[in-house]
């Protein structure tokens, strides 16, 4: 797994080993990354269950101007510090170990440009990980969610200000995209 462009290009990142983890393909990240390639720059990113860090740090070489990294297993936070390091991301990140309920109720409102979510497969948590985030309105005016998970699993629709938007399917993967509209005036 590497960075695929901007400032940190080409560097690997260490993976964790099991089947735990599931990083997110080479391919899927770089289509992510084109969909929402003008929504990045200046943007402070949550990279909810992050573990190996791979998309906020992705984020972060594209432009990004600081990332929060979540994850509830110590390896993962480890493993994430790891690859901070060799980007040379380490002071513009924070790196939280704790579950994911936790941290959305703590986080304040619109505190976030563009969160990723990306749960263990069949555990249903990206439902309701969205669902909370929608609730506590963690996304500022103009800000993105990008969500992964199973090609059939079902999402629930955007909340005002929120709007689902696109779906996109990558094998087994879906993608699928909310944006936070800017409030009426």
């Amino acid at each position: 797994m590497r960075v695929i462009t901007g400032i940190a290009r080409g560097r690997k990142l260490k993976t964790p080993d099991g089947l735990e983890v599931r990083p997110t393909s080479d391919r899927t990240k770089e289509s992510i990354f084109n969909i929402i390639q003008f929504d990045i720059e200046g943007r402070r990113v949550l990279d909810l269950f992050a573990g190996s860090g791979q998309m906020g740090i992705e984020a972060l070489s594209r432009g990004a101007a600081g990332a929060v990294f979540v994850d509830i297993r110590r390896e993962c936070i480890d493993l994430i510090r790891e690859n901070l390091g060799r980007t040379e991301f380490d002071s513009m990140s924070q790196v939280r170990q704790e579950d994911y309920r936790a941290y959305i109720k703590r986080a304040g409102k619109g505190s976030f440009g563009l969160i990723f979510l990306d749960p263990p497969y069949g555990e249903r948590l990206l439902a309701s990980a969205i669902s909370m985030i929608m609730r506590r309105d963690l996304l500022c005016p103009g800000g993105l969610m990008v969500c992964e998970g199973e090609k059939n699993e079902s999402l629930p629709d955007g909340v005002f200000p929120y709007e689902k938007g696109r779906e996109y399917i990558y094998g087994k993967t879906k993608i699928t995209v909310y944006l936070r509209k800017q409030e009426a005036i």
